[in-house]
């Protein structure tokens, strides 16, 4: 009985296969169906060699003995028998350890080929929906996508072409699980860098982004040339680069930014396309007041505070957005309350000054008195 060492040459060739591994696989293979023909129980072993030359299969029966405090197998005694029809048990057993082994071995070369792009970009067909997952076709490996990853309300039809970004990628009983997501704010980040060469020359540069899926999109662009202009490049001619990015997001906005290194430019710049009159950095440098023009603030704030939202984000600070009128009015309260309090403290300052009147006594009355007293008492 032999098995054919030229096929595992071959296999070893062409899928990467160690030939030691696919022999070893199918030695425990073949120990394990003589111990099934042979009905051992747990005092039974085997041991199956094939020779590296000519492929000869010898199997060796043992008699062992477990442990039971450590588990540990020790070998009693060891002897040869192959069975006489082993043959047609060892061509099977020989295929389906083959078999098993390159289902392995491409699971590990597509986990291999993925592990190594999380944070990548990837390009999928549609191949199902339901309540769990969307998959999507990667060619070589299949992709999941949790509804938690989903843009809310976008339909994924069957058949349809899609980007979306890898979020993990792990194994699992059935070989590499791919997750990707549409709602990753890095997803517009990549899909910029695959339409303005720019960025991946490192000539713009993208220094935040902030996003709510579906709807809104902001992102902080800076050029490390003075000659070019970093929003003009990622707009592109008449529009064209950022209309790319906005079909493949199915029509989510997205404004874009210029960055700069001082804050109240930036947060300015952030609340696009509302003007801004004033930034105020609070004391605590966490706060930013934004002073808009009245006609511009519900332009500011944005539908359901989406502006003001996304700024903060892309900012990292918290943004407070009020009108010329009220700062002035508050001002104007503010100055008045200080008043008052001005008056006030000066009118007690002022009683706490005054000393009480007293009533004035005539010295020579009470001489005049204590005399009369004294006479009549003589």
């Amino acid at each position: 009985m032999q098995i054919p060492l030229d096929s595992l040459r071959e296999v070893e060739r062409e899928r990467g296969i160690s030939f030691d591994t696919l022999l070893e696989a199918i030695e425990k293979a073949l120990a394990s169906a003589y111990l099934r023909m042979a009905g051992g129980d747990e005092t039974r072993g085997a041991r199956a060699v094939i020779d590296r030359e000519d492929g000869t299969v010898t199997v060796y029966a043992q008699e062992v003995e477990i442990d039971p405090d450590t588990e540990e197998i020790e070998i009693l005694k060891e002897w040869e028998d192959t069975p006489a029809d082993f043959g047609r048990i060892a061509a099977q057993t020989a295929k389906q350890v083959i078999l098993q082994r390159l289902r392995e071995a491409e699971r590990d070369i597509t986990f291999g080929e993925y592990s190594g792009r999380e944070g990548d970009i990837v390009t999928g067909i549609v191949q199902q929906q339901d309540n769990r997952y969307t998959i999507l076709d990667l060619g070589k490996a299949e992709a999941l996508m949790p509804p938690q990853e989903q843009i809310p309300h976008e339909r994924y039809e069957h058949g349809a072409r899609l980007k979306a970004y890898i979020v993990e990628v792990r194994k699992s009983a059935r070989g590499p699980q791919i997750i990707v997501s549409r709602t990753h704010p890095n997803l517009i980040r990549r899909l910029f860098e695959l339409e303005v060469p720019e960025i991946l020359d490192g000539v713009v540069e993208i220094k935040g982004v902030a996003r709510e899926p579906g709807h809104r999109s902001k992102i902080a662009v800076a050029s490390n040339d003075r000659n070019v202009d970093p929003v003009g490049a990622c707009v592109g001619s008449k529009g064209s680069r950022v209309r790319m990015v906005m079909n493949e997001l199915r029509g989510e906005k997205i404004d874009i930014i210029k960055w700069t290194d001082t804050i109240e430019d930036f947060v300015a710049n952030a609340l696009s396309p509302a003007k801004v009159t004033e930034v105020r950095i609070q004391d605590d440098s966490q706060t930013a007041l934004v002073i808009v023009p009245d006609y511009q603030l519900s332009l500011a704030i944005g539908k359901e505070g989406q502006n003001a939202r996304l700024s903060a984000r892309l900012t990292g600070l918290r943004v407070d957005i009020k009108s010329e009128t009220q700062i002035r009015e508050e001002e104007q309260r503010v100055a008045s309350a200080a008043a008052e309090a001005e008056s006030a403290k000066a009118e007690t300052a002022e009683e706490s000054t005054e000393e009480p009147a007293g009533e004035v006594v005539d010295a020579t009355e009470v001489v005049e008195t204590e005399k009369g007293e004294a006479t009549a008492g003589d």
